[in-house]
């Protein structure tokens, strides 16, 4: 099967690099920014939507708000980037909020925070291509109605890219999110000098609709309005997502990590508060009206109104004289909310190869794939994200509920985390420079505490109904961590040796070896001759008689040749192979526990996978079955048809650094693989491989 998945899957993620290549995959400050930062930089493409979106509820009266609640969130997300900057100095080894949780707090809480953000890292992945595709469609209105299948396809597009490395993914990302910038710079700096400089009036398309209260919600004052702003709030703070993927990242750094991780975490934050309040501004501005429901709430508006993003808005008032300029912003904010995806394809792997090594997830994360990635972590991801986006219908704004909750978990335990890191320092630190340093980072990380903490109450208040989803899932995950560890250290306690043991207590009394055998062959001889050399202590040939005639004509050849291994032969009346020979092994178990069974298996070894199909499998279920049977032991003896010598030969003279045509070879001779509870089971099966 190998055969027909590897050049297929050369094509997809290209060609394996050396472990020691892992030094060249460091990501520059330049490709780093567009790699971690992309999830951060895109959320200031839906947050102020999803702020004007929760007021919309109160009518146009509630909308003047937005600009406040703005500041309050590029508050907290300023305090947020200055917190973690300590963080990347402080734990620069990628374990992030996790690292900070359990050596701060205890495996457990490393434990929730871990279970937050993988929830966070699928629900940004959802969430950027299902608001990506929302963008697109707004421009493009022919795609509406295809959202679900055109959100999957950028998904496994993007599993794709990112199966290839992490520096290849992050120079083809690089300028989709440098575009965007752009954009959305020259987005702000147009409008303010076509209102300040031209005094030109921009209005939105939606600035004309009067814009109505729900029913119920008109007039809205005293605790109800707070109510109001606070979801309004909890809503915006969508825009802090993805601040926490450069402290998962700093290892992908070129050195020196922690200083360009820093400085590269200022960068966003810088450039997301200005992009995030530029587009505020203009919002507020430009007039748009959001509405949850627009057939009802915005009145004046075509029945067939399809209501565009707030983005899509702005800069189509903006760039009211300059269509090339609004379908540049549609198609690289289309881009930079699919590609922001790609955070959560480099952090989710990474947390997860971590949370393998410490044994709370199964050990085939933990590993690198052929070109260096942690591919299963990523293959993971995208699978559990498209059930997502299936399951909510590729709805960005019923995805976001989900969304804020596991991100503010880490953020707390990160910053409660940091703040015991720095109390802990400063019992045993005597340096008064030090000293100041460390009094004035937990003084940061406290304060960041305070916003995070407030947020996160704010967001469980108001959006509970919702939010609960998310924090079931985290339960979930928490529990299967729990419980796979325990599984691991359940085996380890089982494997571990005694520090002095005694021979009996490892070494079986007797080795009873079985040669499997339909007919007299090479294949046959050649595992008979493998299992001479392990002078056992009994030897015997075994086949199983669901054709008489054959079983007879096997006997005769047998004793013809003179073969000194006896032949034992295993009724079959239902014409089963598998079940007698597992009968037959357990009964020699039984009779002589303290006995070791070793069961060789002559194999067929195809060219092509499609020649595999022309022969039974059988082989491979008795492998499967004598695998789970206690002090029994497989061995596969291989023998290399001539098809399988030619594609050998083809690989050899394709592959980089082959002899040149006409040059000798030296032909290799197969070797016997062994498997037992830890190993692979073999293809083709036994009573095919003397056929």
């Amino acid at each position: 099967m190998s055969k027909l998945t590897d050049v297929p899957k050369r094509i997809l993620i290209g060609r394996a690099l050396r472990s020691d290549k892992l030094g060249e995959t460091l990501l520059p400050k330049r490709i780093a920014l567009p790699v971690f930062a992309s999830d951060a930089l895109s959320s200031v493409a839906y947050a102020p939507e999803e702020i004007l979106l929760t007021l919309s509820v109160a009518g146009v009266s509630a909308i003047h708000f937005s600009w406040q609640i703005g500041v309050v969130v590029a508050i907290v997300m300023l305090a947020v980037v200055a917190s973690y900057r300590q963080n990347v100095h402080a734990y620069p080894s990628g374990g992030g909020d996790y690292e900070v949780a359990t050596v701060n707090h205890g495996p457990n809480s490393g434990l929730i925070v871990a279970s937050a953000l993988m929830v966070d890292y699928v629900l940004t992945v959802a969430v950027s291509t299902t608001s990506g595709v929302a963008n697109v469609v707004s421009a493009v209105p022919a795609l509406r109605g295809h959202e679900v299948g055109l959100s999957i396809l950028v998904v496994l597009i993007l599993m794709s890219m990112n199966l290839r490395g992490v520096r290849e993914s992050g120079t083809a990302f690089a300028i989709p999110t440098y575009a965007f910038m752009a954009g959305v710079f020259s987005m702000t700096l147009w409008g303010l000098f076509r209102h300040l400089a031209l005094g030109a009036d921009i209005h939105a398309e939606s600035a004309a609709y009067h814009l109505q209260a729900e029913p119920g919600e008109t007039g809205l004052a005293g605790f109800a309005l707070i109510f109001l702003l606070l979801r309004a709030f909890s809503s915006g703070c969508a825009a802090l997502t993805g601040v926490e993927a450069i402290s998962n990242g700093v290892p992908a750094f070129r050195k020196p990590k922690s200083r360009n991780a820093a400085n590269t975490l200022l960068l966003m934050g810088t450039i997301a508060v200005t992009m995030f309040m530029g587009i505020i501004y203009l919002a507020s501005l430009t007039g748009v009206r959001m509405a949850d429901d627009p057939a009802t709430q915005l009145i004046g508006a075509p029945e067939n109104y399809h209501q565009k993003t707030a983005l899509a808005q702005i800069s189509e008032a903006v760039f009211s004289d300059f269509k090339p300029g609004f379908f540049f912003v549609a198609a690289v904010t289309g881009l930079i909310l699919v590609l922001a995806a790609n955070t959560a394809f480099n952090g989710f792997p990474v947390l997860g190869s971590i949370l393998a090594q410490d044994r709370y997830l199964p050990r085939q994360l933990h590993t690198r794939g052929d070109r260096l990635a942690f591919s299963n972590g990523i293959i993971v991801l995208a699978g559990i994200a498209m059930v997502f986006i299936v399951a909510y219908g590729a709805d960005p704004t019923r995805l976001i509920q989900l969304y804020i909750v596991g991100v503010f978990v880490s953020f707390n335990m990160s910053q409660s985390g940091m703040i015991r890191h720095w109390t802990r320092l400063l019992r045993t630190e005597t340096d008064p420079k030090k000293r100041s340093h460390m009094i004035r980072s937990r003084a940061i990380n406290t304060f960041g505490l305070v916003m995070t903490a407030l947020v996160l109450i704010v967001v469980l208040v108001t959006k509970f109904t919702h939010a609960w989803v998310a924090i079931m899932l985290m339960v979930v995950l928490f529990v299967m961590m729990k419980a796979i560890r325990r599984h691991y250290d359940g085996v380890a306690e089982e494997l571990v040796s005694a520090e002095e043991p005694g021979e009996d207590a490892v070494l079986p009394s007797r080795v009873h070896s079985i040669v499997l055998v339909s007919k007299l062959h090479k294949p046959t001889l050649r595992a008979l001759a493998y299992a001479r050399l392990a002078r056992s202590s009994v030897l015997e040939a075994v086949t199983v008689n669901v054709d008489p005639p054959d079983t007879k004509a096997l006997q005769a050849e047998w004793h013809e040749r003179g073969i000194e291994v006896p032949l034992k032969v295993l009724d079959s009346p239902y014409r089963e192979i598998t079940r007698p020979i597992l009968e037959y092994v357990k009964n020699l178990r039984r009779s002589s526990p303290r006995d070791v069974v070793t069961v060789y298996i002559p194999e067929y070894v195809v060219g092509h996978w499609y020649e595999q199909l022309l022969h039974n499998q059988s082989a491979l279920r008795l492998k499967g079955r004598l695998l789970f049977t206690p002090g029994v032991m497989v061995v596969s003896v291989p023998w290399q048809l001539e098809s399988s010598e030619r594609r050998k030969q083809q690989r050899e003279w394709s592959a980089p650094g082959s002899v040149r045509r006409g040059e000798p070879r030296r032909q290799r001779k197969p070797e016997a693989t062994v498997t037992g509870p830890d190993k692979g089971a073999g293809t083709n099966d036994a009573k095919d491989s003397s056929s």
